[in-house]
């Protein structure tokens, strides 16, 4: 059986190593179960064509880094459009005549985000929508045809889904959860940073421009608001360096602003610009500390980031806000769950207090629950 991994928002960004990494943990996963795995990835053209070169020849790039140059298919669709006709798009990677070989025997398509859709999407045999947004997927389902009538099965890491207290719109659909995926053999637990103050820090962008209607409001789900009842941790907790990897603008005014309050600012695009580059910016600090945006936190998703897995998989803890995930933990995770400024500086302290024994507690976390493997085996079983 061929395992096609549906994914559509990977090489367009070339400079989000981050984002790349999302696609690429469950390609390691896949291989690590030895499945004849093929990672099909959509590029919509752009007026700019020599962008679109160098986004495929990154992409290229980072694949043959990963042991992943033979197991892949980027189809680039020249003119853009939301309908994906497999004719129509130039086949980079595996061949179109290979590609209808695979298609023609078993398979199954884990389609994530709803990357892929028909008529191309109806060619898989076993069509599996990966959910990687629910407060934004859920919301919008109620709204548009977002492959509900394409796909045989639903896969969500709105972990609380199916819990009374958990407020996102309610789905006909069967959906069944899983936990964010990495790969625990490429990220492995790293020693702790011992040059300058321990830091804490996460990645991020700093505005949003997604949507989701609350009690006929439209909510600001942004980090920039998320962040606002946070910002005076560093002189709550001066003993510790906070830093944000976030894109801003050299002019922008918020960097003036941040930097008053005793935040760091770094880009993103130089300290995360590649999957390798992420995991070494991670693993230079002591721990992540990130806020959430509300709805996940008011509606209770569930949703936990792929970001805190990897975190949690090179042995950092990590601080954040709760979204009716902790009970889908176990007791000693790695995770402190933050209400307030005063509760996440507490937090703080206690990671800079007793980092190795929390440490440990991410890493075990990592294996147990978010392992690639382990979820992929769940979703692929009959």
């Amino acid at each position: 059986m061929t395992v096609f991994l549906g994914c559509g928002f990977a090489a367009k960004y070339r400079e989000g190593g981050g984002n790349f990494s999302v696609p690429l943990q469950w390609m390691l996963g896949l291989r690590r179960l030895k499945q004849d795995a093929i990672w099909l990835e959509l590029l919509p053209a752009t007026n700019d064509r020599a962008a679109d070169e160098s986004c495929i020849r990154n992409f290229q790039r980072q694949l043959r880094a990963h042991g992943l140059a033979r197991r892949y298919c980027l189809l680039y669709q020249d003119p853009a459009s939301q309908e994906h006709e497999l004719a129509a798009m130039r086949c980079i990677g595996i061949s179109r005549r290979k590609l209808r070989d695979r298609l023609a025997g078993p398979n199954v398509l884990l389609n994530l985000a709803y990357s892929l859709h028909p008529p191309f999407l109806l060619e898989f045999e076993r069509r599996i929508f990966c959910d990687l947004d629910p407060s934004e997927i859920f919301y919008w389902m109620t709204k548009l045809e977002m492959g509900q009538s394409s796909h045989h099965e639903f896969w969500t890491i709105g972990l609380n889904l199916h819990a009374d207290d958990c407020g996102m719109p309610k789905s006909p659909l069967p959906w069944r959860t899983f936990y964010p995926l990495v790969d625990t053999e490429l990220l492995r637990a790293q020693p702790q940073p011992l040059s300058g103050r321990s830091k804490f820090t996460t990645i991020g962008q700093w505005y949003w421009g997604g949507s989701v209607e609350v009690n006929g409001e439209f909510p600001d789900l942004s980090k920039q608001h998320a962040f606002a009842p946070y910002l005076d941790l560093p002189a709550r907790v001066p003993e510790a360096q906070w830093e944000l990897a976030m894109n801003l603008a050299a002019d922008d005014p918020e960097r003036a602003r941040l930097a008053h309050l005793g935040w760091q600012l770094v880009s993103p695009h130089e300290v995360a610009r590649t999957p390798s580059k992420y995991r070494r910016y991670l693993a230079s600090a002591a721990g992540e500390f990130t806020a959430i945006k509300g709805v996940d936190v008011s509606w209770r998703t569930g949703w936990i980031s792929d970001r805190a897995a990897a975190f949690l998989a090179l042995g950092r803890p990590v601080i954040t806000e709760e979204t009716g995930a902790a009970k889908y933990l176990p007791a000693e995770s790695g995770f402190n769950f933050a209400e307030n400024a005063e509760t996440a500086a507490a937090a703080a302290r206690g990671v800079l207090g007793d980092w190795p024994r929390l440490s440990r507690q991410a890493r075990a976390c990592a294996v147990e629950v978010f392992d690639a493997g382990k979820n992929l085996r769940k979703i692929l079983a009959p």
